[in-house]
């Protein structure tokens, strides 16, 4: 007779490196499918949510490297996520390794090699969705790299949201995810320009908001939830909880440098650097990207160059 405890599918353990906004979604999202989890990040303290919710965190990098099949990383960048994992490749031998760090397509490229070297399987990725929607059914992940480790682990990946293949070259994640993100900053900054140009004949963005969204663009194209964030722009409110200007300034940057190592013109790539910097030196660096409205209002944060009329 068989023990129904024995008849109970044990989910795949798996460990997950990086503990901001996003990775303690991932690691939130592992736990409520049940996986077991464990969990590293530099700052110890970072973990003690998910370690309550039942989630174990390693004493060094190595120890939460071997715990698992598959390690998952979510740091800033590539760079960063090669440190963090130094210590710790003889541990890397036999694992899968998930890359969820931001980046451009030669560094997703490199950071493959890396892993081979090291004797890893490896995948890369890019998460579509802020942090509130990792583990929704409906939440896109981009996966590159190996099918037939994509496909061994599909289950596990599904656990943080919708896995979608997209091709054995390593660096089709990252790529993809660049460019959706350049139509986004760009969708973004082009509405926060327009509210800022009928806000200064004192249209209040919520009522702009309301015609822009629902009436002049399609809602795939700018997200219906402007018109919700819209008040916070008259009241000058942009709270960095889920994300902060500096961080949209490092996803930007890799946008801007994927144009160059791709041969595709930049310029509005680098416009949009050149604006999350100016927010962030006149104070918003901690602010969500939504404080870039700040600049657009106050033409006196920088030169302007005076548009001569045409007679």
């Amino acid at each position: 007779m068989t023990n129904q405890l024995d008849a109970v599918p044990q989910l795949a353990p798996v460990t997950v490196v990086g503990l901001g906004p996003m990775g303690l979604a991932l690691a939130g999202a592992l736990l409520d499918r049940g996986h077991p989890t464990t969990v590293w990040n530099r700052t110890p303290a970072k973990a003690d949510d998910v370690v309550a919710r039942g989630a174990r965190s390693a004493e060094d990098i190595a120890e939460a490297v071997s715990a698992s099949p598959v390690v998952i990383t979510c740091l800033k960048d590539y760079e960063t996520a090669h440190g963090v994992l130094a210590p710790a490749t003889d541990a890397l031998r036999g694992r899968v390794l998930v890359n969820l760090n931001s980046g451009t397509p030669s560094e997703a490229a490199a950071a493959a090699g890396w892993a081979a070297e090291r004797g890893a399987a490896y995948l890369d990725g890019a998460i579509m969705v802020p942090p509130p929607l990792v583990g929704d059914p409906g939440a896109v992940f981009l996966y590159s790299g190996s099918e037939d480790v994509f496909d061994e682990h599909r289950e596990t990946l599904a656990s943080m949201g919708a896995p979608r293949f997209l091709g054995a070259d390593p660096s089709l994640a990252v790529l993809h995810n660049t460019a959706l993100l350049g139509l986004m900053y760009a969708t973004m900054n082009g509405f926060l320009h327009a509210t800022a140009l009928v806000g200064s004949a004192g249209v209040p963005a919520v009522e702009f908001a309301d015609l822009a969204v629902n009436w002049f663009m399609p809602a795939v194209v700018v997200n219906p939830t402007l018109v919700e964030q819209a008040a916070d722009l008259d009241a000058s409110n942009y709270p960095g909880d889920l994300g902060t200007m500096e961080m949209n300034l490092n996803a930007l940057e890799h946008i801007a440098r994927t144009c160059v190592e791709q041969g595709v013109h930049a310029d509005q790539a680098r416009h949009m650097v050149a604006i999350a910097e100016q927010a962030i030196a006149t104070g918003h660096g901690g602010e969500n990207y939504l404080a870039v409205f700040e600049v657009f209002k106050n033409a006196q944060a920088t030169p302007q160059r005076r548009i001569a009329s045409r007679a």
